[in-house]
């Protein structure tokens, strides 16, 4: 399945099909709703304690080329659970990936949570979010990526810069998790894609 929305390329999963569909609201502005529902048990992790690695979750994407940012705002629209999010995800393979999370934690609050995995995961809770949704944008500059999230998608808050020890290919793209949950449906709207990156990563741009 192929999902199309406007200004971006043609959208399809990253591993198994997944449950996704788009509504567009105004076809002249490009606006629509994309929602994204993962089963229970889905997840992305490669534990760095060297539990097994969990890839039941898959990500509806595109194959970028050259420096790019993508941005949406993320609700979660079923009952929350532990670790369930919506997510903004980079894909290279099983042993190469990152995600920026808009999850729920096991003390109860949403928070922006960062992946970055090179054989194993490196895990790291950003700023709690007090609303019931929050704007996530991924950057792609030559050979480096930066996350940042914000409250309102103009005043952008500085998450992490990292590198994926990977040479290949990367898919990118929007993905729900259910690690503990019965199912989890995220919600992307506000979708922006542009091939023009900020000059600056820490100041709000």
């Amino acid at each position: 399945m192929t999902i199309n929305i406007p200004a971006l390329p043609p959208l399809d999963w990253s591993g198994t099909h997944g449950t996704a569909e788009y509504v567009e609201h105004d076809s002249t502005a490009g606006d629509g709703l994309l929602t994204v529902t993962a089963d229970a048990g889905s997840d992305w992790t490669n534990d760095a304690f060297g539990g097994p690695q969990q890839h039941a979750a898959t990500a509806l994407g595109f194959v970028p080329t050259g420096d790019f940012s993508l941005s949406a705002r993320i609700r979660v629209l079923t009952e929350r659970t532990t670790f369930d999010a919506g997510v903004l995800a980079i894909w290279g393979d099983r042993d190469h990936w990152a995600k920026l999370c808009f999850e729920f934690s096991p003390q109860g609050e949403a928070m922006v949570v960062s992946v970055v995995t090179n054989t194993f995961s490196d895990d790291c809770n950003s700023v709690r979010v007090p609303e019931d949704a929050v704007y996530l944008r991924i950057v792609r500059s030559g050979s480096g990526w930066a996350f940042h999230s914000s409250a309102d998608g103009q005043y952008w808050h500085f998450v992490r810069v990292f590198r994926l020890a990977f040479d290949g290919p990367v898919r990118v793209g929007f993905l729900a998790q259910a690690p503990m949950g019965d199912e989890c449906s995220a919600a992307f709207d506000h979708i922006t894609y542009s091939t023009t990156i900020p000059s600056d990563f820490r100041d709000g741009s």
